[in-house]
């Protein structure tokens, strides 16, 4: 989990919340291996799911207007 705070920026016991939360939902899964834990997506879709929402949410960004 080390490298999953040092990348994003983020406190340890956030990470650790989101982890359980997203193991919990069964979108990650985990494997031990001696002291490491290594997270990955359970349904490599989930990424190609990430993608087209992070786009459409640009996309309305993008076509808001400000008044």
């Amino acid at each position: 989990m080390g490298s999953i705070v040092e990348e994003l920026g983020l406190s340890q016991p956030l990470v650790s919340h989101h982890l359980k939360e997203l193991k919990r939902s069964l979108l990650v899964k985990i494997e031990r291996s001696g002291p490491f834990i290594y997270y990955e997506l359970s349904n490599p879709a989930i990424l190609e799911a990430i993608r087209d929402l992070h786009a459409v949410a640009k996309d309305l960004l993008s076509a808001r207007t400000t008044f």
